[in-house]
């Protein structure tokens, strides 16, 4: 039994072992194929066949890293190929299963692709436009600023072939905002300049185009954004500005490499030059004619036929007719209804009794009004829509995030509650033993604090008593023992008295309620009877948003210079300015006394008291002074 046993084991083993190199084999094969499908040296032919046995391999298997991979690479190679209908069909088949590809990157690039298809292949601009919004939404997820401006871009130039110029002005300005490469940013300009061109704003077309030809790379690009700038001179009937740049880009050498370019740049200084007055021969006009005929620049033969039919109306209306029915010939296959509409306006001025030329032109303005309305519409609620799409995305995205960071919180909470209760518990021991130590020393440090404060204010209130009373009270004294007259007498009682109430005043609380303000500036007004007082700043100051201890502590330190400059100053002059910031409130306090050497200052109880308060509460005071150059103090307390 055991020797049986152990010849199942290793059979097992070994056809595990054969297993797992055959899946081996094969992911590696599947990898080699793509790769190879890559390789821009082979032929259309071979990467295809490269593709297509990656995708017999991964045929179904749609959680494989490189199914969505295989199958983008497979709708590129038969767009390329113009394979469309397998195009679409493999890229349905990559969309179907997004969810499950899940690749931001590779998501984005093929609704671009897409886009693409829909923009220059099918001429469907809707879809071409739902596409590459869908491109641009997930190149926003992964921050790609410059794909975002470029879907922009192409969304924008959908929006001006369709006639929605103020649209595509909109989207255009949109995607400046993320487009960094010159090229395209020359690009942006330039669609935008058409548009303000179609819409009449000349100045504005110059303008951009201008910019355009400025930040352009490309020499070939600059020729064609100066023959456009041209053009919308001879729109804005400045002829002989788009002559003389005609000629200009006519004899550059780069112009001649793009000869549909080239024929353009012939005939529009043909219709320039015509347009100004000057002599021309028709064949001005048949050189460039022949060019666009010769390179099948079909759109350009309609432009070089409405030149030639203009040109032709007054002297030769027949020969005008047929230049105009053969841009009739070529705009209707090629479904250009505006161009058919222009040069029927230009045909029922050669032939008014024609009725069919009218119907068909009062037909075709309705249809294309009616159409371009549609158009604009279908843009305006397809924008709508896409910022709705947009909003509804951020806020799903808001309550995932929201919802992960809850999940993770809690996970979070968990962990740290098991792995850390031992730590809680003894950081709890040192935290109360440090917390009763530190009580401790805190109260003996508030009640030292508390001790000196009381005595320094029983010193200065002795102080006053001896100085202020007990003088008068001596004097009255001696005039009642001298049997003086009681008017005396009486005006010394008096005058004791108004002492006695000033001084209850002083050493009273604050009144620091609503009326605070009236308060303060009753107490300075009350000191400076025969001084000039200057306050500056105190409207600004939010006098409701300090607290009562700053404010208390305001009213103390104003009121020591007060005193200070009525007993030692003699200041004729005070000035007091408020400046109010977030956490603090400044007061710059100066005057025109007498002043004193710094040193001096320190001896004044007063003073020395007054700084005591503002350090108290975590401010801080500033002296200023020399004598015989008055006194200045910078104050700094919190709000």
């Amino acid at each position: 039994m055991y020797l049986v046993f152990c010849c199942l084991l290793v059979s097992c083993t070994s056809k595990n072992e054969s297993g797992a190199k055959k899946v081996g084999t094969t992911l590696d094969s599947t990898l080699v194929y793509y790769n190879s499908s890559k390789n821009k040296s082979l032929s259309i032919q071979e990467r295809q066949k490269a593709i297509d046995k990656s995708y017999q391999i991964l045929k179904g298997l749609v959680s494989d890293s490189l199914y969505g991979y295989v199958l983008d690479q497979k709708s590129l190679l038969h767009f390329t190929s113009g394979q469309y209908d397998s195009l679409l069909f493999y890229s349905n088949l990559l969309l179907r299963n997004r969810s499950e590809i899940d690749k931001t990157s590779l998501l984005a690039e093929h609704y671009y692709l897409r886009g693409y298809y829909f923009a220059e292949v099918k001429h469907d601009y809707f879809k071409a436009v739902e596409n590459y919004s869908d491109s641009k939404e997930y190149y926003t997820r992964v921050n790609d600023s410059a794909q975002i401006g470029e879907n922009l871009m192409n969304i924008g130039i959908i929006q001006k072939n369709n006639n929605d110029f103020f649209g595509s002005k909109e989207t255009l300005t949109d995607a400046l905002r993320f487009l960094k490469a010159p090229g395209k940013i020359a690009n942006c300009y330039n669609t935008l300049a058409t548009n303000h061109r179609k819409l009449l704003n000349y100045s504005d077309a110059v303008g951009y185009y201008q910019k355009a030809i400025k930040i352009t790379e490309s020499i070939k690009d600059r020729i064609i954004y100066e023959n456009n700038l041209a053009a919308s001179y001879i729109d804005n009937k400045e002829f002989q500005k788009a002559i003389i740049l005609l000629q200009k880009i006519e004899r550059d050498s780069t112009a001649t490499a793009n000869q549909i370019e080239y024929a353009r740049i012939q005939d529009n200084l043909a219709y320039a030059k015509w347009l100004s007055g000057l002599s021309i021969e028709s064949y001005e006009f048949e050189e460039p004619l022949k060019l666009r005929v010769e390179k099948k620049d079909r759109r350009g033969q309609i432009a070089s036929y409405t030149h030639l039919g203009e040109f032709y109306s007054n002297d030769n209306p027949r020969k005008a007719s047929t230049y105009f029915d053969s841009v009739l010939q070529i705009a209707k296959p090629l479904n250009i209804p505006r161009a058919e509409k222009d040069v029927l306006k230009l045909l029922m001025e050669l032939e008014p009794a024609n009725i069919h030329v009218r119907n068909r032109y009062a037909f075709l303005q309705d249809s294309l009004y009616n159409q371009e309305l549609k158009v604009k519409t279908q843009f305006a609620k397809y924008r709508y829509d896409d910022k709705l799409k947009q909003e509804s995305i951020l806020n799903l995205e808001k309550e995932n995030a929201e919802r992960q960071l809850e999940v993770e919180k809690e996970r979070n909470q968990k962990i740290i509650s098991f792995s850390s209760l031992a730590l809680l518990l003894l950081i709890s021991v040192f935290a109360i033993f440090f917390s009763i130590q530190r009580t401790k020393r805190l109260k003996q440090e508030n009640r030292t604090s508390k001790m000196e404060a009381i005595y320094e204010t029983e010193a200065e209130l002795s102080r006053k008593l001896h100085d202020d009373f007990a003088g008068k009270l001596n004097h009255a004294m001696v005039l009642l023992q001298t049997g003086s007259d009681n008017s005396k007498v009486l005006n010394v009682v008096d005058s004791l008295y108004s002492q006695s109430r000033d001084f209850s005043r002083k050493i009273n609380d604050v009144d620091t309620g609503p009326k605070f303000k009236e308060v303060l500036f009753g107490m300075l007004g009350n000191y400076c009877r025969d001084t000039q007082l200057i306050v500056t700043g105190s409207s600004e100051v939010d006098w409701v948003k300090l607290t009562a201890l700053t404010k208390k502590t305001l009213y103390k330190v104003l009121q020591e210079f007060m005193i200070n400059m009525q007993k030692h100053s003699g200041a004729s002059i005070v000035s007091i300015h408020f400046e109010q910031t977030k956490a603090k409130l400044k007061i710059s306090y100066n005057d025109n006394g007498k002043g004193a050497a710094k040193n001096s200052l320190n001896n004044k109880n007063g003073l020395w008291n007054t700084e005591k308060r503002i350090l108290a509460i975590n401010g801080s005071l500033t002296f200023d002074s020399e004598k015989g150059e008055g006194f200045k103090a910078q104050v700094e307390i919190p709000n």
